[in-house]
Parts: C-alpha cells; structure tokens; sequence
C-alpha cells in the first residue's frame, strides 16, 4: 500500500512538472513580437528612429552650424509617460541618444544624473588618484540644445476588442534663449482582438 502511494506521488510530479514546462527561444533583438499589443521595444525603436530622421533634417542642424561651425550638443531631458501603461522611458531616451549619436551630425551630453555621477567620480579621483592621471574640473562640455517630450495614450475598448493610439511629441529648444527649434510627432494606432 505505501509503495503503491509514493508510485501515485511520484506520476503526480512528473504529470505537473510536464504540464509546466516552459518553451525559451532566443531570437533577434530586430525581431518583432507582439505579444500583449502595448507598448514595446518595437514601437520604441521605430518611434526613435523616425522621429530623430526628422530632426537631424529640419533647419536648426544647418543654421547651427553655419553660424558656429561645429556640431550642435545636445542633451536628451525628461520624457514624460502620461500613458495608461508603464512604460520604460530610460529605452526610449537611450535610442534617441543613440541615434542622434550614431548619426555623427550632433554630439550628445550626459543628462543631470549621470553627470552627477561623474562630478562625484572626478571629485573622487581628484582626491585619491595621480595628479597626472586625475581628470580636470571645468572641462564639460556645455548643451546648446535640449530634447524633451511626452508620450501619451487613448484607449478605446469594447468586448474583446481594443484599440490603442499612442501618441509620441518631442521639442528641441535652444538652452540659451528657450527658442523652440523643432517640435516633432508620432503617432502609432494599435488593434487588439482576443
């Protein structure tokens, strides 16, 4: 009778432990899944692409540089998500970064935390490290223009069927004089059936 138990048990576990089994498959990061219809990593990459296109192609680039000579520096700000969903905007602010670095036209600055960091780093190594091997104070590299921008949502639902339209704006300003030199949009529409 015991043994006949710990035989039950034992087809127990391994008829859960197979109906429980988990599928993993690597696939490309360029890859897209949908797989709850919100916001993804898809729409976020394409939303950044596109809308950098569009501002390294609007005037500002080239009155900048005809009236300075060198490249804009621009630093990417908030982004704020006034979404229904959570959403990463870190994601979105390091694409954006990454194109407008990729593209060799603007050079990009570290936004006000992650120089923060490094002001404590230099103040650090000012104190513990070789006087010649020390970074310089007074040598950073000063943003003529800030990006920033807000993503936000409607959804419109009914039974099984939903539909989501997201909404991406972003505006460039020159820090000098607030002047807003571009303002750009997005726009993505989802339709969800379960």
């Amino acid at each position: 009778m015991k043994n006949l138990r710990i035989i039950l048990i034992a087809i127990a576990f391994l008829t859960i432990g197979t109906a429980c089994k988990r599928s993993v498959t690597r696939v490309s990061p360029d890859q897209q899944i949908d797989l709850s219809g919100r916001w993804n990593d898809t729409d976020s990459r394409l939303v950044s692409e596109e809308m950098i296109r569009d501002v390294l192609s609007r005037p500002w680039l080239e009155d900048f540089r005809q009236a300075t000579g060198e490249k804009p520096v621009v630093i990417v700000g908030m982004m704020s998500n006034k979404t229904s969903e959570h959403i990463e905007t870190e994601t979105f602010i390091k694409n954006i970064e990454r194109e407008f670095i990729n593209s060799g036209r603007v050079r990009v600055v570290q936004n006000s935390v992650f120089r923060e960091k490094m002001r404590e780093e230099r103040a650090d190594q000012n104190e513990f490290s070789s006087p010649e091997t020390a970074k310089k104070w007074g040598k950073e590299l000063g943003a003529d223009f800030m990006l920033f921008g807000v993503l936000t949502s409607i959804t419109d639902s009914y039974n099984k069927e939903k539909v989501v339209f997201y909404k991406t704006n972003l505006e460039l300003a020159n820090l000098e004089t607030n002047e807003k030199v571009w303002i750009g949009d997005k726009e993505i529409k989802k339709y969800i059936k379960n």
